[in-house]
């Protein structure tokens, strides 16, 4: 097909036009993968890597992380990048540590056949290292030459995220200019292998994300390409309704919300960076988590609405080690402002509150334990001088277990049979939760309770 005299290939549909500009072209099954540690821990892992990528010519642009570890008591390569700047800092050897990297990834170029000179990018970390680097420079050093031998590997372009993804002054992601950036870039690629993990400051330095940073390159790369599906591929068949390692026979979740996902990662489900889904979801842009070793595994799908027929709930997670500071004033309700000073003395001290539970005249707030650490009496006195409590009690080593799906809020009796269960499996709950939307209940327990609550919950819904 010709449009103007250039060329467009049959995946593309023409350019529809909306609010007056040109919308890009939408390529019909074109998938964004993003490859994490696991799947390219060494040459043996990037050559499963390559057979998937093979298997299905869509995949077209591919995100990789630094390499993880390749057995027990292994080490990942941004860990020892760290490492090595740490002795520097310390004034310690570092070069054996640095060798132990450039080795590895020579290694893996040898036994991959690949022909690409790696040294003098080695001796250009090094000597950037030695003239005081920034760690972020340092740590994005593993996804960078990760990207190039992955690169050469495939036969794929090799598109560098410096200058692409844009992070302002305070470290905030610059949402549309990156994607703006990253779209232009890559129409001049037919494939490509980015790195993940970091962008650019205003002063064109290094940036990176969080840890798990990658998952979001991913969905910044989806977004941008305008991609039909993107594909999270890491060393799990999916997202579980529980944690394997309390819930063993924990099933896969097949189909997944954005929001039901949000809230499950927000309490402590670690399989996607909670952060990756928004690109993705502004872009409706569904996200497949899949299993490198085991590609055959449908995975789960996360979209926009999820189907779970009639499961009631979607999944269980939770978090142990937090603090409930628990207020009882009578005439609360009718003192205006009262929540407001509360929270400005949390905020005073740097604490951030999770959930605030509340009634008439009591409220609660809990707060993860390590944020109290060397503050609560000070708190606690501030809180007594300006908001003159009839009582505050402090409830120690609490855990929070969210249980979330969409099916709870068109089911009568969810939350008893929930309450039943745990009553029946003794487990005495010490708080409820639950959202507005009713698309999920919180419950706090005592940390020695916390496992034993997961299963029971598994066991009343699931099992």
């Amino acid at each position: 097909m010709v449009i103007n005299g250039d060329a467009i290939s049959d995946k593309e549909t023409l350019p529809e036009k909306a609010g007056g500009k040109e919308m890009r072209y939408k390529h019909m099954g074109l998938k964004v993968a993003k490859f994490g540690g696991s799947s390219l821990a060494d040459g043996i892992q990037l050559t499963k890597t390559k057979s998937i990528i093979e298997a299905d010519p869509d995949r077209r642009y591919i995100v990789v992380s630094a390499p993880g570890k390749r057995f027990e008591g292994d080490s990942k390569v941004t860990d020892l990048l760290y490492l090595c700047k740490a002795h520097i800092e310390n004034n310690l050897p570092y070069e054996q540590i640095f060798q132990v990297i450039c080795d590895r990834y020579m290694a893996m170029a040898i036994n991959l056949g690949v022909t690409i000179d790696l040294m003098p990018h080695f001796e250009k970390i090094k000597a950037k290292l030695q003239s005081g680097a920034s760690a972020d420079y340092v740590a994005s050093r593993g996804e960078y030459l990760n990207a190039l031998i992955a690169a050469a590997f495939f036969g794929y372009d090799f598109v560098d995220t410096h200058g692409l993804i844009l992070f302002d002054s305070r470290g905030n992601l610059k949402m549309e200019e990156t994607n703006e950036l990253l779209a232009e870039e890559l129409k001049k690629h037919e494939t490509a292998v980015l790195p993940g993990f970091y962008g650019t400051n205003p002063d064109g330095k290094i940036k990176t994300f969080s840890r798990g940073g990658s998952d979001i390159t991913g969905a910044l790369v989806a977004r941008a390409v305008n991609a039909d599906v993107y594909e999270n591929w890491t060393d799990v068949s999916g997202f579980l309704i529980a944690d394997p390692r309390i819930v063993p026979e924990a099933k896969t979740i097949a189909n997944i919300s954005y929001k039901e996902l949000r809230e499950l990662s927000y309490m402590g489900a670690s399989v996607l960076h909670e952060d990756a889904i928004y690109p993705a979801r502004l872009a409706n842009i569904p996200i497949n988590i899949r299993n490198t070793n085991k590609p055959e595994d449908a995975g789960t799908m996360i979209t926009d609405t999820a189907n779970h027929a009639d499961q009631v709930i979607t999944g269980i997670a939770g978090t142990k080690d937090f603090d409930v500071i628990a207020i009882h004033k009578n005439m609360m309700s009718t003192e205006k402002g009262f929540l407001r000073r509360l929270l400005g003395i949390l905020e005073d001290y740097d604490v951030s509150v999770e959930h605030i539970p509340s009634g008439i005249d009591e409220l609660s707030v809990v707060v993860s334990k390590k944020d109290l650490e060397g503050k609560l009496e000070d708190i606690l006195d501030e809180i007594r001088r300006k908001l003159s409590p009839e009582t505050i009690d402090v409830f120690e080593d609490i855990a929070l277990i969210a249980t979330v799906g969409h099916g709870m809020s068109s089911r009568r009796g969810t939350s008893a049979k929930l309450f039943t269960a745990l009553a029946e499996g003794g487990v005495n709950v010490r708080m409820i939760d639950q959202g507005s939307s009713e698309m999920n209940i919180i419950i706090g327990v005592a940390n020695s309770d916390f496992e034993k609550a997961v299963k029971v919950i598994y066991s009343a819904f699931i099992a």
